[in-house]
C-alpha cells in the first residue's frame, strides 16, 4: 500500500472486495444489483412523467424519491467499480469532498423526503375532505424543496469541516467511498466536537 504523507492531497480509497475470484464474483453481483436498481427507479420515473393518472402528490413525491435514490448509488457505485477495474484506487481532495457532500446531502434529503411522504399519507387517511388543499401542488414543491435545500445545507457544513482538518496520518481510506466518519481516523486533531455534532444533528433528522 502507498504511504501518503500529509504534502499530498489525494486519498486512497482502499475499496469494498480484494483482487481476487470472489472479489471479482461480488464485484459482479453488485453492479448487476447496481444496474437493476437504475433500471428500476428510472422506469418509476418515466412511468409516473407520462401517465397523468399519477400525477397525484403521493406519485410525485415517489418520484422524487425514485430519483434520490438514482443520484444516492450513482455517486458511490460507478467511482468504486473504476478503482476495481482500473485499480489505481486514489481519489482528489476535491473528487473526495464532492462525492461526501452528494451521499450526505441525498441520504439528509431522503430522510426528510420520507417524512413528506408520511405526512401526505397522514393527511389522506385522517382528513381526506381537507387533502387537496393541505396537499397541493405547491405544497408538494416546498416538501421537495425543502428537503433538497435543508440536506444540502447539512452536508455542506460536514464536508467543509471534512476537508478542512489536517490529516497527517496515512490517506488510505478504509472504506469505498470518501466517508466523513471514515476520513476522521486518519486526522491528527481530536474530533470529538464534532462527533457530537454528528449526533446532534442525526437526533434532529430523525425527530
Amino acid at each position: 500500500m502507498e504511504n501518503y504523507t500529509q504534502t499530498s492531497t489525494d486519498f486512497i480509497l482502499l475499496g469494498l472486495f480484494p483482487p481476487t475470484r470472489t472479489g471479482l464474483f461480488l464485484f459482479t453481483l453488485i453492479v448487476l444489483i447496481f444496474l437493476m436498481a437504475l433500471f428500476g427507479n428510472l422506469s418509476m420515473i418515466l412511468l409516473i412523467l407520462l401517465d397523468t393518472r399519477l400525477h397525484t402528490p403521493m406519485y410525485f413525491l415517489l418520484s422524487q424519491l425514485s430519483l434520490i435514490d438514482l443520484n444516492y448509488i450513482s455517486t458511490i457505485v460507478p467511482k468504486m467499480a473504476s478503482n476495481f477495474v482500473s485499480g489505481n484506487k486514489s481519489i482528489s481532495l476535491i473528487g473526495c469532498g464532492a462525492q461526501s457532500f452528494f451521499f450526505m446531502a441525498l441520504a439528509g434529503a431522503e430522510a426528510l423526503l420520507l417524512v413528506s411522504m408520511a405526512y401526505d399519507r397522514y393527511v389522506a387517511i385522517c382528513s381526506p375532505l381537507h387533502y387537496p388543499i393541505r396537499m397541493s401542488k405547491k405544497v408538494c414543491v416546498l416538501m421537495i424543496t425543502g428537503s433538497w435545500v435543508m440536506g444540502s445545507i447539512n452536508s455542506c457544513a460536514h464536508t467543509v469541516y471534512a476537508l478542512h482538518i489536517p490529516y497527517c496520518q496515512s490517506r488510505a481510506i478504509n472504506h469505498f467511498f470518501c466517508d466523513v466518519p471514515a476520513m476522521l481516523t486518519l486526522a491528527c486533531m481530536d474530533t470529538w466536537v464534532y462527533e457530537y455534532t454528528v449526533f446532534v444533528s442525526t437526533i434532529l433528522f430523525l425527530v
